[in-house]
């Protein structure tokens, strides 16, 4: 795909161009991007950073539990960090300055790398804040290193884009870097299918589908299809409808979805969202 056939990566750029609006995150719903990140890369790496190796096994299952598995699924990494070691402290090994890091990552906004820093320069004397950088800056080493073949769209991705694209536009909306954002979706065929790919530089995820709303939708018109519970807010603050794909049930969502667009594109959605929705939120424990 060139440049030129690239879809839009900028609100401001977007023209409505259909009466329905199909929004799609990207990371652990569309691309099965968020699992290999998480048991190949943060928490392994967690284990090294903090030398858990003795309790590896148990610990890396609560790291899966919190970030991938229940309704904290999708948190900022450090706050993901801070609740692992956090338990980790309470039922495994004591964690020095523990307290210092929940303390951050609790009040915290923008938890990044950037801020982290910042808060470092701060408090120089505070020890885990450093090795919670050193972590996170690993994790970034090791993510690029994925191979690409490693990363690909669940089953059913790309049919149900396809079909979604005759009546309605698609707007990607995720938190991802722009960068592997649009070279995940070129590379694998998705972007065809796209009028739009919005990533963590364009806003949160409500505010982007609240800006693309105003291009002129009804919001009875308009679906967010995620995976995480944030996700579901961004659709709810916006009285949007919501579709989810389930974890651990991935390709079985997507295999839905076409029922998903048939009651949307019909007028018929909002039952069967809120029976959805039900199904989502009972699946993530």
């Amino acid at each position: 795909m060139s440049n030129t056939d690239l879809p839009h990566t900028e609100i401001s750029a977007f023209k409505k161009s259909k009466d329905f609006l199909i929004c799609v995150d990207s990371d652990g719903c569309a691309m099965d991007s968020m699992n290999i990140k998480h048991l190949k890369c943060f928490g392994p790496l967690m284990i090294k950073e903090w030398e858990l190796y003795r309790w590896e096994n148990d610990i890396l299952e609560i790291w899966n539990e919190i970030n991938l598995y229940t309704k904290t699924r999708g948190v900022n990494r450090f706050r993901g960090l801070a609740l692992t070691l956090k338990a980790v402290n309470e039922r495994f090994h004591p964690i020095a300055e523990i307290g210092h890091l929940l303390f951050w990552s609790e009040r915290g906004r923008g938890l990044s790398n950037d801020s982290l820093r910042r808060e470092i320069a701060d408090n120089p004397d505070i020890g885990i804040l450093k090795k919670a950088l050193s972590w996170s800056t690993e994790v970034n080493r090791a993510i690029e290193s994925l191979g690409e073949d490693e990363i690909l769209p669940f089953e059913g991705v790309k049919a149900g884009l396809r079909q979604a694209s005759e009546f309605a536009d698609i707007a990607v909306v995720s938190g991802a870097n722009a960068d592997a954002l649009i070279h995940e979706w070129c590379k694998h065929g998705l972007a065809k299918h796209a009028n739009l790919l919005l990533s963590q530089s364009a806003g949160s995820k409500s505010f982007c589908i609240g800006e693309l709303v105003k291009k002129g939708y009804s919001p009875h018109k308009v679906l967010m299809c995620g995976d995480a519970v944030g996700d579901l807010e961004a659709a709810d603050a916006n009285g949007v409808f919501f579709f989810p794909v389930l974890v651990r049930r991935e390709n079985e969502s997507w295999n839905e979805f076409p029922e998903a667009l048939k009651r949307l594109s019909g007028g018929d959605y909002s039952q069967y969202g809120e029976k959805k929705k039900a199904e989502f939120l009972n699946n993530l424990s």
